[in-house]
């Protein structure tokens, strides 16, 4: 009997020793070739894994097996797979297929017979020591020698290097790896510049299907650098790699990318990860967890001490994670911080949706657009496939890479349900949407008034949309002055088709001054794009809302100062309730003014509104 219940002991304990810290999400550290390559020095190892797990709770850890032509030993992953393992973590490996990455990310050339071999025993070296395993970001190729464009022939760069990377993935890397190892899952990662895959080969058709699972670069960095990654991404991202093949999208991936702006910045990019509901999050990378310092007068932001939704100065407070009290000092505690605070609710939010907006495979234009578009409040659902199951549909300009798109949109009208198109859009295909409504895009104007909707402080370039007079509305306008100007123009348009509506919403020629528009236009595309949803804000640009098939709803602040904004909920709703503080928040009086004005082109539109303040850079949680 004793001996039997030793056998359960360790069964159970084999079960619980890799059970995750956090509620309904796990941590992993990625590490790249580099820092494996030195654990080989054990004292190198735990002196450095003592800094990391003081601050942070990991679940799992991926070891590179080879990145910039620097393939790590066998040795020295199984005494690092070892070490990991009897802490109680769960190791996993990874692949960087990279020849150089300081020379401009260099990649394989994946014609080249040489490189062929290399990638392939890459691979397989890895499968015999792990059973999943990531390629990180940079399983694609930009490579131009002449090989490659004598292979290319007269295809486009995008066909050639779309087929050429499904074929080396199956032949290269997973049938190889397989066999080798045939348990082993073989995952791809993909970064955050998903709107130009296909021009580098990456394969959002078929990629989600020949791999096991995908994860999704949730690095949103600063706005300002080379991607000009807006946040929101952080979060968009995985809800459209979800959809690409829902259940295999495994996770978020985040680096310290964007910590110059402060470390509201890191933990912002980690907590948007989780939003939208990742399973689990890979902190990139065990380097930059231990050489990261804090640094106050960098990482502390102004707005510390006003409530923002990442508190610098608890965070540097001394922490006891394994026994022992220290004091934070590195990148990773800025994580174990950020973790520890949203591990009270993630786990109660149900699945997000939002609107749903169609990106067909492969396609340009509009470039990361619906990331600014969630920038301004407006919660975005990215799909591959025309949905036929919403009241309305946004189309980017995206959407002309559909052959078929005006048959689509033509479907959606007819069962009294609405389009709404950007101004892009419209000016790439105005032929095509002529057989629904005759509008027009080709010329720009300056506008900087929108009559009753408002006004902002500087000159905005916009297309100017034309249309038949009768035939189409305008919902809002914009001059230079509007109001008592000689000239207006469309920021949003109606042309009735059928029993539905095709709206045109224009689209600055910066999408940034987006964020510049008053918040009377930013209601009118609420109104338009909300009809299938059950809340909506009224607030400024820079405010974000993210909602959940069972009720729940975050509102996020990313603006620098406080803000007051009213949550529009349907007339069933009569509170909302603070997840958090337990605070229940009762409704406002009815809108008037400008408020009430805009409801004409929505009589249906009856709402209960209830009135929240959100600190600088900070979220709140509710209820209904």
């Amino acid at each position: 009997m004793k001996r039997l219940f030793c056998v359960f002991a360790l069964f159970f304990a084999s079960l619980t020793a890799f059970a995750a810290h956090y509620n309904g999400f796990k941590v992993s550290v990625y590490t790249r070739a580099y820092e494996v390559e030195k654990m080989k020095d054990l004292h190198w190892l735990d002196s450095t894994w003592t800094i990391i797990s003081n601050q942070v709770k990991v679940d799992k850890i991926y070891l590179e097996t080879h990145r910039d032509l620097l393939i790590v030993p066998d040795a020295t992953l199984e005494q690092a797979k070892k070490y990991f393992r009897d802490k109680g973590v769960e190791v996993g490996g990874g692949i960087t297929y990279t020849i150089n990455e300081s020379n401009s990310f260099e990649t394989f050339c994946y014609s080249n017979p040489e490189h062929r071999k290399i990638v392939q025993e890459i691979a397989e070296h890895t499968a015999k020591h792990f059973d999943d395993f990531i390629l990180d970001d940079f399983f694609f190729t930009s490579c131009k020698s002449d090989i490659e464009i004598k292979a290319k022939g007269n295809k486009s760069w995008t066909q050639y290097r779309t087929e050429l990377m499904t074929e080396a993935g199956i032949n290269l890397v997973i049938k190889p790896a397989k066999k080798v190892n045939p348990k082993v899952k073989v995952i791809i990662k993909y970064p955050n510049w998903y709107d130009h895959f296909q021009g580098l080969g990456f394969d959002l058709n078929n990629g989600p299907q020949i791999f096991d699972g995908v994860w999704s670069g949730t690095e949103t960095r600063d706005p300002s650098s080379d991607q000009h990654l807006q946040n929101y991404l952080s979060y968009n991202i995985i809800r459209y790699f979800d959809n690409l093949r829902p259940g295999h999208n495994y996770g978020g991936w985040v680096d310290s990318g964007g910590s110059n702006m402060g470390m509201d910045r890191y933990a912002e990019q980690l907590w948007l990860t989780f939003f939208a509901k990742a399973p689990e999050i890979a902190l990139f990378a065990y380097n930059q967890l231990i050489g990261v310092a804090l640094r106050p007068e960098v990482h502390r932001t102004p707005w510390q001490g006003q409530g923002a939704g990442f508190d610098y100065d608890e965070m540097v407070k001394p922490v006891n994670l394994n026994g022992q009290t220290v004091t934070p000092t590195t990148l990773a505690r800025v994580a174990g911080y950020t973790f520890e605070t949203i591990n009270k609710f993630i786990y109660k939010l149900g699945k997000p949706i939002g609107i749903k907006s169609y990106k067909p495979y492969h396609s340009l234009g509009d470039d990361f657009l619906q990331n600014y578009l969630g920038m301004i409040g407006l919660p975005i659902d990215m799909y591959s496939q025309f949905p036929t199951d919403q009241k309305v549909i946004l189309l980017t300009e995206q959407a002309k890479y559909d052959p078929d798109i005006i048959a689509k949109i033509k479907g959606q009208l007819t069962k009294g349900n609405d389009i709404v198109i950007t101004s892009s859009l419209l000016a790439a295909i105005p032929e095509k949407i002529a057989d629904i409504a005759e509008l027009r895009a080709s010329k720009k104007a300056l506008v900087n008034d929108f009559g009753i909707a408002g006004k902002t402080g500087k000159d905005i370039l916009i297309p100017q949309v034309q249309y038949q007079t009768n035939d189409a509305w305008e919902l809002v306008s914009a001059g230079r002055p509007l109001t008592k100007g000689v000239s207006g123009y469309p920021m949003a348009l109606r042309a009735p088709y059928s029993k539905g509506n095709l709206y045109v919403i224009t689209i600055p020629e910066d999408f940034g001054n987006l964020y510049d528009l008053p918040t009377g236009v930013l209601n009118v595309f609420r109104q338009i794009l909300s009809k299938d949803l059950e809340l909506r804000i009224d607030a400024p640009a820079k405010v974000g809302l993210f909602l959940y098939d069972n009720g729940t709803f975050i509102v996020e602040s990313f603006l620098d100062e406080p803000v007051t904004i009213q949550i529009h909920a349907q007339g069933g709703i009569e509170r909302i309730t603070d997840l958090l503080s337990g605070a229940v928040i009762a409704k406002q009086p009815e809108p008037t003014g400008a408020g009430m004005y805009f409801r004409r082109f929505r009589p249906d539109d009856k709402n209960n509104v209830f009135r929240v303040t959100l600190m600088p850079h900070s979220y709140r949680v509710f209820t209904k």
